[in-house]
């Protein structure tokens, strides 16, 4: 599993060699690794519907982190959707981006990369590698979005996309965190057999669903997707209805088998998904563009699988996984038939399409037995999914039953209202509206979207096939009575309440479409100024309003607020921590040797003296001695590697130090800059002291960093009760090594690159200080500058 995964990240960096000769064999070599990822997943049917495939790579052994990889029959229908449905696209996009396109190189490897790491992300089994994948997808969904940034729609929706999937993500990463601790596992097979509890793994719940909640799009988060649609068709056909989105419903049915019984979790998940169903499908009757049409019609279905994959019933649980495939069998194809109508017409306005149905009557089929699918039509896959949907909550009865069941059927209502908008918006003929006269799209448009569009109506004409790979999934939930137990999918399952559901859900949409002109003067009645989308630019731009108030503030180019808002920072932080859950440790001398006391004193009494002096000459004298002081404590101390390297960077920085000096003023600057500024005439005269008040405030901050960071050097040195295990395998293997001083060992051998890292820092820096050393000869030959000689006299004192 993870050498597929490699291979697509691999093959992606290098397509853009391959599409220097040919845009479309670029497309065509990118759509083999999804077909090839879809044949694999075939190949392992069988351990998918039993026990599951799993796979375990372990990168850091001592830290206990590990890639975990599974295939079960959740994994495996998200396959057959990002590999089978992926490798139709990039069929489609070698002949829906011209042979001379600028975005085509770009598109086929961000493309192909987004589908290794869709790949990652629906195969793990481990929390932080579905985040480290999750994250992945967001930044491949940024690039595929904003294209090459030139336009500005591209931008304003690929920033949105990111900033709100990755903050959701971050919040999540919080929740990941919290519910592995409280299970003392980040495993999620583990974590679903035996859930953690309490209030930690409560609140860690809280925070996956924040997650899931916005890369799928759910009320208030929603507006993201239908801006995304600025991307080309293909794009949005992936990642916008295929794959992506459906990343947050994946997270959600990999937990609900272990949280579906608590309120904190269904509770959120039924009442955002409903809300969010109802939401999408009523924006989705206003729309004019074809392609916003979808979207919302995604963000509707998107609220559908969530209230199913959280509910927790055996049967609602059937009914998710059938929608969750057949969702991609109808709106990938659907997003395509957008993409060709508007190359053979431009335009993918409701307004200026009429007669198209006429004009490419197979492209209509096509599109009406994907869009039959998706309202729920009998003999389509997306009929057998609503209709196990109803079934379930009818069965399951109750309050949360019967509000789900009939917040279902208004849904879907709305569901085939905007399907059969559609039909009419891009084929009917219109009155008023000139008859289109389309160019005959190419075989390599059609074929992928006749491929996805059949599939749906083959799946749904022999139900046992999907109904093997829901079985599996839902066997993880309880089975509440023998019905539950014993449903299984099919066609026809006698008179009962949800085919009156279904018939209803039909008869009323249609009905809602044919009275589009009524619900478009309601929909302007009840328009109103609030709205999600309003609330997501309230919110950017009040935090770019708070981001440029503190810049302002502390970003002022003065080094001591530089530092004063450091400190600050690490009290209030650090520092809290350290006064509510530091000890002192119990056996801690005062003196472990007398020498410290001398050097100690010369450290406090050059530091002390740095705040009474007013030369500059005098204050880097003073400051290597306080160096020199802690390199003394380190020899000392027995460590002196340590003091050499603070002898030889001290006598550095005093040299550096120096040579800069004789090109500044030799006194400090006041605080009103009255004196000491060249030119001024009084760049030699002492600086005024600043008030009094400046000093205080001043000494105070410094006096309570500097208590702090010396009681957390004692406390957390001597919270250390035995060596750490690295320091162990330092002194172990330096023999091998060829060393007698294990610190040799660890700067030459163990800890190589940061040596060399080291090493290049000093070099920068003797060549910084021999730059000096020439600007200053150069400034003596031309007799000019602050390199004089009266300038270094007055600098030496």
């Amino acid at each position: 599993m993870l050498a597929l995964v490699v291979a697509h990240l691999v093959v992606a960096a290098l397509l853009p060699l391959v599409s220097r000769r040919s845009r479309r064999a670029a497309f065509g070599i990118a759509a083999v690794l999804p077909a090839a990822t879809l044949v694999w997943g075939f190949a392992h049917l069988g351990a998918a519907l039993g026990p599951g495939l799993e796979e375990t790579v372990t990168w850091s052994a001592a830290l206990d982190l590990e890639l975990g990889f599974r295939l079960d029959s959740l994994g495996l229908v998200m396959i057959v959707l990002v590999g089978g449905l992926g490798a139709l696209i990039l069929a489609y996009s070698a002949w829906y981006f011209g042979r001379d396109s600028r975005d085509a190189p770009r598109n086929s490897a961000l493309l192909l990369a987004f589908a290794g790491a869709m790949l990652g992300l629906v195969l793990a089994d481990d929390l932080l590698t579905l985040y480290v994948f999750w994250e992945l997808t967001s930044i491949a969904s940024f690039l595929l979005v904003g294209q090459g940034g030139l336009h500005r729609a591209n931008r304003r929706a690929a920033v949105q996309a990111l900033l709100v999937t990755v903050f959701g993500g971050l919040a999540m990463l919080l929740g990941i965190v919290f519910v592995g601790e409280s299970a003392d596992t980040y495993r999620i097979s583990a974590i679903v057999a035996a859930p953690p509890t309490g209030g930690l793994a409560a609140t860690g719940v809280a925070l996956i669903l924040a997650g899931a909640l916005t890369k799928s799009a759910q009320a208030p988060f929603h507006p993201w997707l239908p801006a995304a649609m600025a991307a080309p068709t293909p794009v949005s056909a992936y990642l916008h209805a295929a794959s992506m989105v459906k990343a947050g419903v994946v997270l959600v049915g990999r937990l609900s088998p272990g949280f579906a019984d608590r309120a904190e979790w269904w509770v959120p998940i039924a009442a955002l998904g409903l809300v969010t169903m109802l939401i999408g499908g009523w924006r989705a009757l206003q729309e004019t563009d074809l392609k916003r049409l979808l979207a919302f019609g995604t963000v509707s279905q998107l609220g559908f699988l969530m209230v199913l994959f959280g509910s927790g019933d055996r049967i609602g649980e059937i009914a998710a996984l059938t929608m969750l495939l057949a969702h991609g069998l109808f709106k990938a194809p659907l997003f395509m038939v957008v993409g060709i109508v508007d190359k053979v017409t431009g335009t993918r306005e409701v307004g200026a399409l009429s007669g198209l149905g006429r004009a490419l009557p197979g492209l209509a089929v096509a599109s009406v037995l994907a869009a039959a699918s998706m309202a729920g039509v009998p003999f389509l896959l997306g009929f057998l999914g609503k209709e196990a949907a109803f079934e379930a909550f009818v069965h399951e009865g109750g309050a949360r039953g019967w509000v789900l069941a009939l917040g279902l059927l208004a849904g879907s209502v709305l569901t085939v209202a905007y399907s059969a908008r559609f039909l009419w918006g891009a084929f009917a003929a219109k009155p008023g509206v000139e008859r289109a006269d389309p160019k005959r799209p190419v075989v390599g448009l059609l074929a992928p979207t006749w491929l996805a569009a059949v599939a749906g109506l083959v799946l749904g004409c022999v139900p046992p096939l999907v109904d093997a790979l829901a079985q599996p999934y839902a066997a993880a939930y309880p089975a509440t009575d023998a019905t539950a137990a014993d449903y299984h999918l099919a066609l026809w399952h006698g008179l009962s309440l949800p085919l009156l559901f279904s018939v209803v859900a039909l008869g009323a949409g249609l009905a809602l479409h044919l009275g589009r002109d009524h619900v478009t003067g309601l929909h302007r009645a009840l328009r109103h100024p609030l709205s999600a989308q309003r609330a997501y630019e309230i919110a950017v731009a009040g935090l770019e309003r708070a981001a440029t108030q503190v810049t302002g503030r502390v970003q002022v180019g003065s080094l001591p607020v530089y530092l004063g808002v450091l400190l600050c920072t690490v009290l209030a932080l650090p520092g809290v921590a350290l006064v509510t859950g530091g000890t002192w440790p119990r056996d801690q001398s005062w003196v472990s040797s007398l020498l410290q006391l001398p050097l100690g004193l010369i450290v406090v009494a050059a530091a002390l003296a740095l705040t009474r002096v007013r030369r500059r000459f005098t204050a880097v004298l003073l400051v290597g001695a306080i160096g020199y002081g802690i390199g003394g404590l380190f020899v000392v101390d027995g460590a002196p590697d340590l003091a050499l390297a603070q002898f030889l960077v001290e006598t550095l920085t005093l040299v550096a130090f120096v040579f800069v000096l004789r090109r500044l003023p030799a006194h400090f600057e006041s605080q009103d800059g009255a004196a000491g500024g060249p030119g001024s005439g009084t760049d030699t005269a002492p600086a005024a002291p600043p008030r009094r008040g400046v000093q205080l405030r001043k000494a105070a901050l410094a006096t309570v960093a500097g208590v702090f960071v010396a009681v957390a050097g004692v406390v957390l040195t001597g919270a250390r009760q035995q060596p750490p295990a690295a320091s162990g395998e330092f002194v172990a293997r330096a023999p091998e090594a060829g060393a007698d001083n294990v610190i040799a060992a660890i700067l030459v051998d163990f800890r190589a690159l940061d040596t060399v890292g080291e090493i290049t820092v000093l070099l920068i820096a003797a060549a910084g200080t021999a730059s000096l050393v020439l600007a200053t000869r150069f400034d003596r030959k031309r007799r000019t500058g602050s390199g004089t000689p009266e300038h270094e006299r007055e600098v030496l004192g």
